[in-house]
């Protein structure tokens, strides 16, 4: 009997001492919360700059890196044997279809055309005799005062005669020919490199080593790649309008190049997934260079009525990505935003945000949840 008393007395004395508990928890945490309140309602204003969710037409781009190359690359070379005279560029200039560059001796090839205008006019007098004893020996053979093979040996040497001539002629072109071989000139529109066989060198006709190499740069070749799953909309947009491309240069400030799309490979390279895109640019100023790499932006798409805004106002946390907007009671709110295509200093909200809503851009470390706000102007 007297254990179950003190049994029971136990029990009642931590039910009183879990009350009591109990009571002095609840007391400070409405003790805190309302030192809490206390002093949100007491702290300064956050000063921030805030900017409207706004509604715009934005192009959806797809940005990577390119190589410039050349139009066209064509390697000079001699047609001719023979010494180089003279060269009619300096190295690195760009010259124009039909400009001299090369001037191989030309003495010997005007030699050679003399001799064969010699050799000609020799065999058209040895030609006009043959024709005329050709025609003696015929008019004896009708009246058979001849032989028949004294007919058909006139009639030889007057084929012989005559066939001499054209090989006269033929050597004479030849030798025109070779006089205008001795003149390199340019095959295209182009800059030159380097000089790789210098002045009072001797050349061979299509020798392995070319005389100077000649890029066409303008037009001049953008090369890029992009990944296979942009390719659909790359045809859809080339099947509508031609495409479009600019590329910038790093270090440039100059406005960005123009370009068309006008090549896309055949295969897929498969161990980057990606496919390769040429455009082609103008290029009349020369400020694409062969080998030099450029920024590329194409314009795939335009996405209508997207909301926008500061990219700035965009911030990540362990959750995603998130805004502070500006409640009409001047407090904020932080919420979730989901962010699409972004163009310089503009982000595309996807879900989120709605238009006209304000968001913070600036004097964002300040805030939390329900923090009140003081709005400035930017600046």
């Amino acid at each position: 009997m007297k254990l179950r008393r003190t049994l029971v007395l136990g029990v009642a004395a931590l039910l009183a001492a879990a009350g009591a508990y109990y009571y002095f928890g609840a007391y400070q945490s409405a003790r805190s919360a309302k030192q809490a309140q206390a002093a949100t309602a007491g702290a300064a204003l956050a000063p921030v700059v805030v900017a409207a969710v706004a509604q715009a037409s934005v192009p959806v781009e797809l940005s990577t890196i390119g190589n410039v190359q050349q139009y066209t690359t064509v390697s000079v070379k001699s047609l001719v044997d023979g010494q180089i005279f003279k060269a009619g560029f300096q190295e690195g200039q760009y010259v124009h279809r039909g400009d001299l560059l090369f001037q191989i001796d030309p003495r010997p090839f005007q030699a050679a055309l003399q001799l064969a205008q010699a050799n000609l006019e020799r065999d058209k007098a040895q030609a006009v005799r043959a024709d005329l004893d050709l025609k003696r020996y015929t008019d004896l053979s009708k009246k058979e005062w001849s032989s028949q093979q004294q007919f058909e040996q006139a009639r030889a040497t007057a084929d012989s005669a005559h066939a001499s001539v054209l090989a006269d002629q033929a050597a004479i072109d030849q030798a025109k020919l070779n006089i205008e071989y001795s003149q390199i000139r340019s095959p295209i529109d182009g800059r030159t490199g380097n000089m790789l066989i210098n002045v009072g060198n001797l050349v061979k006709a299509n020798d392995t080593v070319a005389l100077v190499m000649i890029n066409q740069t303008r037009p001049i070749y953008v090369s890029f790649s992009i990944p296979q799953q942009n390719l659909p909309d790359v045809r859809q947009r080339m099947a509508a309008e031609t495409l479009q491309v600019e590329v910038t240069i790093p270090g440039d400030p100059k406005p960005a190049e123009r370009g068309d799309i006008t090549f896309i490979n055949n295969q897929v390279d498969v161990t980057t997934g990606t496919i390769q895109l040429k455009a082609t640019f103008p290029n009349a100023d020369d400020r694409l260079v062969p080998g030099q790499f450029v920024n590329v932006v194409m314009i795939l798409s335009t996405m209508p009525n997207a909301l926008v805004v500061p990219s700035q106002a965009v911030q990540s946390g362990q959750k995603g990505t998130y805004v502070y907007v500006v409640k009409p009671d001047k407090t904020v709110e932080q919420r979730a935003v989901d962010v699409g295509p972004q163009q310089q200093n503009t982000s595309v909200i996807t879900k989120g945000l709605s238009a006209g809503e304000l968001v913070v851009t600036d004097g964002i470390l300040r805030l939390f949840p329900g923090a009140k706000v003081e709005v400035r102007s930017a600046g």
